[in-house]
This record gives structure tokens, C-alpha cells and sequence, in this order.
């Protein structure tokens, strides 16, 4: 299946000169959702996961159906103050400024096999702190999966020395 077909492309946002691609028209698209996700459950079934973990929103939309088809466990990562129980954050870097994101402190188990479940790689800050979260609770991250790349933001670079797939790649 050609996915990029199904992938609308938005001149100029968010900003001038930002070519955007809109992967909810993919969602809309029964096929292409269903192909896009039995993708993503391949990867993670070759790799045992024990767990599925996804950075909020779209993370969700793509990590919970994957845990659910692999019946394992499904792990949201959010921004803070999104989680009820107690959390462990990390902050990283942005172009200007920082985030952080948590995870609560009981989601992930020592020595579980986890993978990361986003919608993009652009340049793998959201992923890494995903990761690192993980890391941080002792959980084996065993794979880091995305819908697309921007290949030419060099995200594979920020994730160097971790298992990384993508559906579909954008090298311009």
C-alpha cells in the first residue's frame, strides 16, 4: 500500500516555509489505518515487547491498538500534571527552551521489554525523553516505532544505539 498517498500535506504550517503532513487523513482511511497499524504490531511482536509505552496524543491513537492486537499492556507518557498517581519526569531541549514529560512510577517493570509507539521522527527529542523514562523505571526499551520520518531532521541520530522503524519516510 502506498501510505503517502494517504497522507494529506499542509503548505506553510504551522509556520512559512513548514510543509506539514496531516497523518489524520491516513486515520480516516480504514485500509491505510489498518495496514499503518498491523505494521507497527509486526515490529513489536519480533521484538517481544511486554509492554507498549506512547507519547501523548498521537502516541495513543497508534500505541493502544498495538498493545491491544499483541494483548500486552499500554503506557501513556504525558505532559506533567496529566497523571493522577506519583510520576518520575524528564526534561529535555527544545530548539528554544525545555519540556518534560512523565510517566507514572509504578507503569513499567525492571527488565520489561518495551517499545515506543509515536506518530513521528523529526528530530527524536519527544521519543528520547519517552525512552528515557522508561529507562529510568528499569524497563529494556527494545524498540522505538513511528508512522513517519523526516528523515533530513537526522532523528535516528538522537536515537543512536536504539532499534528504530518507521512506516513511511520523508527525505524532503
Amino acid at each position: 500500500m502506498e501510505l503517502k498517498e494517504k497522507v494529506r500535506i499542509v503548505m506553510d504550517f504551522p509556520k512559512q516555509g513548514i510543509s506539514f503532513k496531516d497523518i489524520t487523513t491516513l486515520l480516516k482511511d480504514p485500509e491505510a489505518y489498518v495496514y499503518t497499524v498491523d505494521s507497527l504490531v509486526n515490529f513489536c511482536r519480533e521484538k517481544r515487547a511486554d509492554v507498549i509505552v506512547g507519547p501523548e496524543a498521537r502516541g495513543f491513537v497508534l500505541g493502544a491498538p498495538v498493545a491491544y492486537a499483541l494483548k500486552i499492556g499500554f503506557v501513556p507518557v504525558r505532559k506533567p500534571g496529566k497523571l493522577p498517581a506519583e510520576t518520575v519526569r524528564y526534561e529535555y531541549e527544545l530548539e528554544y527552551g525545555t519540556d518534560s514529560l512523565e510517566i507514572h512510577k509504578d507503569a513499567i517493570q525492571p527488565g520489561q521489554r518495551v517499545v515506543v509507539v509515536d506518530d513521528l521522527l523529526a528530530t527524536g527529542g519527544t521519543a528520547l525523553a519517552a525512552v528515557k523514562l522508561v529507562e529510568k523505571l528499569g524497563g529494556i526499551v527494545v524498540g522505538v516505532v513511528f508512522v513517519m520520518e523526516l528523515t533530513y531532521l537526522n532523528g535516528r541520530k538522537t536515537l543512536e544505539g536504539y532499534d528504530v522503524y518507521s512506516v513511511i519516510e520523508y527525505d524532503d
